[in-house]
């Protein structure tokens, strides 16, 4: 039996999340874990009531989160056993409270790296979950993707003229 027998992994829809799920999926597999998905969707905005004010029909924010799980599941491998949960809330707090009530041994998060303009106004997700966590947390970034090429012949295809003039 491994050290980690539940593995909560944060899902947003992100490249980094994907990464982070995929590298989960190895862990369990390797562990003989589960894996508990979450996915957190931010608080409504605040109701303001007014004298003849409609309430304000719920939106598609649920299915779309929703729809981010179950794309989630789809890529994992049918030997790996899976949960899923939607919350609702401030992300790191609801991380942290899903993995102390489902008594996870590791929490495993996309990290994005905005920034430290983007840290300072918004915060960071897995920073404070990393922060406030007494479970051990594995940050993932997707692999970089390669920069665009501009048009024409590759690089090492240069005419053989050029190469002698240069050798």
């Amino acid at each position: 039996m491994g050290c980690y027998r539940t593995i909560l992994v944060g899902i947003d829809g992100s490249r980094d999340a994907a990464a982070a799920l995929m590298h989960a999926a190895s862990l369990a597999r390797d562990q003989h874990a589960k894996l508990i998905l979450l996915t957190v969707m931010p608080p409504p905005p605040p109701q303001v009531a007014s004298p003849g004010a409609l309430p304000t029909p719920p939106s598609d924010g649920d299915e779309v989160f929703a729809q981010i799980l179950r794309e989630a599941v789809e890529t994992l491998p049918p030997d790996i056993g899976v949960q899923t949960r939607l919350a609702r809330g401030r992300p790191a707090r609801r991380i942290l409270e899903t993995a102390r009530e489902t008594d996870c041994d590791l929490v495993v998060l996309g990290f994005h790296g905005h920034g430290r303009l983007h840290h300072a106004l918004a915060g960071s997700t897995s920073d404070s979950v990393l922060r406030a966590s007494c479970l051990p947390v594995l940050l993932m970034r997707a692999a970089a993707q390669p920069a665009p090429r501009a048009p024409g012949p590759p690089p090492d295809s240069a005419p053989d003229e050029a190469r002698a003039a240069t050798a």
